[in-house]
């Protein structure tokens, strides 16, 4: 059941997006435009030739800041808007130059983007009108020398706002221009690495091929040869004869499958804890009492966590057959809603006062552990015997965990 307070989170989330990208992007031209409406009108009730302020005055400065809020998304619009207001309250009021302030933004943001025509028009158009308004009431004495100051000054503030948005939208096509190169350049060294990577999994493919699946091959064949043999003198193979068979017949199909992951782009049938029965009967087969205990229910795991675990108790029980003597194992499987954890406890011969030195195999269970974000517990038991416990999250962490706690 979905709670009321949820519901409306859910709402208030949804209508957020809308508030940050329009509101907040047109605030700071709001408070622009606000800023030149106070100041225009606290200059035309400063300057002693200006005309008294009235409401329609007030109106069209409000006006101007509106348009100013929208001219980032409506920029012809906001531009044809505020310069229609400020020419009419310069004819009203006159002002001074005060009035062409919030045309000028306008026009530069007109330029910037990409409305150059616009921005031309609506320049002279302003320049015009205020040309016509101060030749009506410049002085008899010397009106000549007030339209040339005036239009001079204005005119090179409107080239410059011009110019400005025009040099700003160049700058950004070349920013924009840059960073796409850059995206381009970053795919083209992705494929490049991919290519590389599978040509060095074929080439690692070839060699193990070349090497490992013969070598694979002859100890299989021997073993059937010696065991068909026995058979044919009436003798029965013994264990050992027949665990080399069986295991090497395993070691082939996990080498063919490892081959067909290395040649092809998608992986192929990889082992997985299903098969941890298979691997402990070829275990027991060679002499090592092992019993398994299973805890949980077994959900969808990912299926890098599912072959990992796997390879975990593979390479414990293959350390147990070789290094721990007369023992016993037990191959512990935890299945929990967050995590997983794959436990090889024996018996045997390890010692905590004897130290111990990692191996290959240890290194590349820790290295498997670790890419995945999970902890490996390696000890030796107080009452002799050995523990290898790895623990695999279910759920993506933000940084991987240290692949080795102290024992």
């Amino acid at each position: 059941m979905v709670r009321p307070d949820y519901h409306v989170r859910g709402m208030l989330h949804r209508r957020r997006p809308f508030y940050s990208a329009t509101m907040r992007r047109d605030l700071p031209y709001a408070l622009g435009g606000l800023a030149l409406g106070v100041l225009l009108l606290g200059n035309a009730v400063l300057t002693p030739d200006a005309a008294t302020v009235e409401v329609l005055d007030v109106a069209l400065v409000l006006a101007m800041v509106v348009a100013l809020a929208a001219c980032q998304r409506y920029p012809v619009v906001a531009l044809g808007v505020v310069t229609v207001a400020m020419l009419a309250v310069h004819l009203r009021v006159h002002p001074g130059a005060s009035a062409a302030f919030p045309v000028l933004g306008a026009v530069y943001l007109a330029a910037w983007r990409g409305h150059r025509s616009a921005a031309a028009v609506a320049s002279l158009a302003f320049l015009g009108g205020f040309l016509a308004h101060d030749i009506s009431i410049a002085p008899a004495g010397r009106p000549g020398q007030v339209v040339a100051e005036r239009t001079a000054l204005l005119l090179g503030w409107f080239v410059a706002a011009n110019v400005a948005g025009l040099v700003a939208r160049q700058r950004r096509a070349y920013l924009e221009q840059v960073e796409q190169r850059a995206i381009e350049a970053e795919r083209t060294r992705e494929e490049m690495a991919l290519r590389r990577a599978g040509e060095e999994r074929l080439r690692i493919a070839r060699d193990l091929h070349d090497s490992l699946t013969h070598s694979i091959s002859v100890i299989k064949v021997q073993a059937g040869i010696a065991v068909h043999l026995a058979r044919k003198h009436g003798e029965e193979p013994s264990a050992t004869l027949l665990a080399i068979q069986e295991a090497s017949g395993a070691a082939m199909r996990e080498l063919r499958t490892t081959l067909d992951v290395l040649r092809a782009p998608t992986d192929g049938d990889r082992v997985g804890l299903a098969r941890v029965d298979e691997l402990v009967q070829r275990t027991r087969a060679v002499g090592v009492p092992v019993q398994v205990t299973v805890t949980g229910q077994r959900g969808d795991l990912p299926e890098e966590v599912d072959q990992a675990g796997y390879r975990v108790i593979q390479e414990a029980l293959t350390n147990v057959a070789r290094h721990a003597g007369p023992a016993t194992a037990h191959v512990q499987v935890a299945y929990a809603p967050t995590e997983l954890t794959v436990a090889v406890t024996d018996d045997g011969q390890a010692s905590p006062t004897e130290p111990l030195t990692p191996g290959v195999g240890l290194r590349g269970m820790r290295e498997r552990v670790s890419a995945l974000g999970g902890t490996l517990r390696t000890a030796a038991q107080d009452d002799h015997g050995f523990t290898v416990r790895a623990t695999f999250p279910l759920r993506p962490a933000l940084t991987a965990r240290s692949a080795e706690e102290p024992g």
